[in-house]
């Protein structure tokens, strides 16, 4: 059983090496778990959150790290899931915004200045930078990952390639 030490990080781990234990730890938790709320993503926000706050900035400066659904009553947005950081926009019409936009291309969004993104949603106006990463399964998106950065370009295609990985490996574990 994995105890919450999944989610220390040990110091001066670079971020691919942080990224492999939010990989393997997920492996670990997904481990005969396929409830997608409960366990799952709330579990992987925690992992994200911690993971970030344990590498220099600017991903020490990430101040939102969760997941959005799609609204099983309305599939036309999202509702908001498990996460950590501040209180958060509860519904996001599919097209709009960072996250929608990921659903509607069905495509990460790298986004290095939120303010320059069209339509962008300010949840938390502290937030700078976001990349959203669309979780498929069966060719429809169910979910997304979701990290804003409270500085200009807080992610970068290391950050990408990491989070679509993991946005697979929920997309194969969970009951969505």
């Amino acid at each position: 059983m994995v105890h919450a030490e999944a989610s220390t990080f040990a110091e001066g781990l670079n971020k691919k090496e942080v990224y492999e234990q939010v990989l393997e730890q997920a492996r670990a938790l997904f481990d005969d778990q396929r409830n997608w709320v409960s366990c799952n993503l709330s579990n992987t926000a925690s992992l994200l959150y911690h993971a970030y706050h344990s590498l220099p900035s600017p991903s020490n400066a990430v101040n939102w790290a969760g997941f959005y659904v799609i609204d099983p009553k309305n599939p036309k947005q999202l509702i908001l899931g498990p996460f950590n950081g501040q209180v958060a926009c509860q519904t996001i019409a599919i097209g709009r915004g960072v996250c929608g936009t990921a659903v509607e291309k069905k495509a990460t969004q790298l986004v290095e200045n939120v303010e320059s993104f069209p339509g962008h949603i300010a949840c938390d106006g502290a937030s700078k930078s976001e990349i959203v990463v669309p979780i498929i399964q069966d060719g429809k998106v169910v979910a997304i990952i979701d990290v804003d950065c409270a500085k200009l370009s807080g992610f970068t295609l290391q950050d990408q390639a990491a989070l679509e990985e993991l946005a697979k490996l929920l997309a194969e574990s969970c009951d969505f």
